[in-house]
């Protein structure tokens, strides 16, 4: 650490500009967490960065200078694209710790692309990372140093809360929960605006409804230190029109058998990509 507390800068090496890729190079310029990084990125996606002063911009990784050695490899491509993304970056196992944030993609995976001797962190970010309020939770493999890790860690913070588990196995369990989690929370919003339009609200005021009231109701779960089940009593009065509607979401066919579902269908699909 440094005499102010922060974690000293690092030099970084970010294989694809894309979503969670920007949002991470977004997070890490504005923590002061690296002091140069390298982007590899052949389409439009790192035009956002155009004159960041400690970006540096190229579209093949032939074009890395070759003095150039970075404390962390991140990857950030899609997981149907990996294979052909890993290994032109072989050259920096047992010099650089490899973070890669792609669903499905396992520690052995990049053992076997890149050598039983690289140092590898997978994580498992999510899309709210874009405003600095993501989740992400990360595993280890035996290589990764203490040093390591908490680099890793810092990186990772910096665009929201990180969690850490020794069983890689729990990974596709987070996918599902978490990295796919917001797709189930914007699915609900749409939901719950379509059904004030069908009991009778404008489209744009039920839209508007419906977002503020998820965002609203996602911070106090997030600022309170009561678990949800209380937070949902605190609002659900006897005979009341909230108890009405839970009759139904809480009905043995209802939201948590079909939300149970949903995530073991995309633990499963988690599960198939690594194969």
């Amino acid at each position: 650490m440094t005499a102010g507390g922060k974690p000293p800068a690092t030099t970084l090496l970010l294989i694809g500009c894309g979503k969670m890729g920007s949002a991470l190079l977004k997070g890490w310029l504005e923590r002061g967490a690296a002091r140069h990084v390298v982007v590899v990125e052949p389409s439009v996606g790192a035009d956002a960065f155009a004159g960041a002063r400690l970006v540096e911009r190229h579209k093949r990784p032939e074009e890395i200078p070759l003095e150039f050695t970075p404390d962390v490899v991140v990857f950030a491509v899609k997981p149907q694209v990996m294979d052909g993304a890993v290994s032109p970056y072989k050259r920096f196992v047992g010099r650089s710790l490899f973070l890669s944030i792609a669903a499905g993609k396992t520690l052995r995976y990049f053992a076997r692309l890149l050598d039983d001797d690289a140092a590898v962190v997978r994580a498992m970010p999510n899309t709210p990372a874009a405003v600095g309020r993501g989740i992400t939770v990360a595993t280890a493999n035996p290589r990764v140093t203490p040093t390591q890790r908490r680099l890793a860690d810092t990186l990772l913070s910096a665009v929201g809360e990180v969690g850490w588990v020794d069983d890689e196995a729990l990974i596709d369990a987070v996918t599902a929960v978490s990295g796919s989690g917001p797709a189930y929370v914007f699915l609900l919003i749409e939901c719950m605006a379509k059904a004030g339009v069908a009991a009778g609200l404008p489209p744009d005021l039920a839209t508007r409804l419906a977002r503020a009231t998820v965002a609203g109701s996602g911070e106090l779960a997030r600022l309170s230190h009561e678990p949800a089940s209380k937070l949902r009593e605190a609002v659900t009065s006897p005979g009341g029109t909230t108890r009405a509607a839970l009759d139904v979401l809480m009905a043995t066919d209802g939201l948590e058998p079909l939300m149970i579902k949903a995530v073991a269908a995309a633990a499963r699909r988690s599960r198939e990509l690594a194969d």
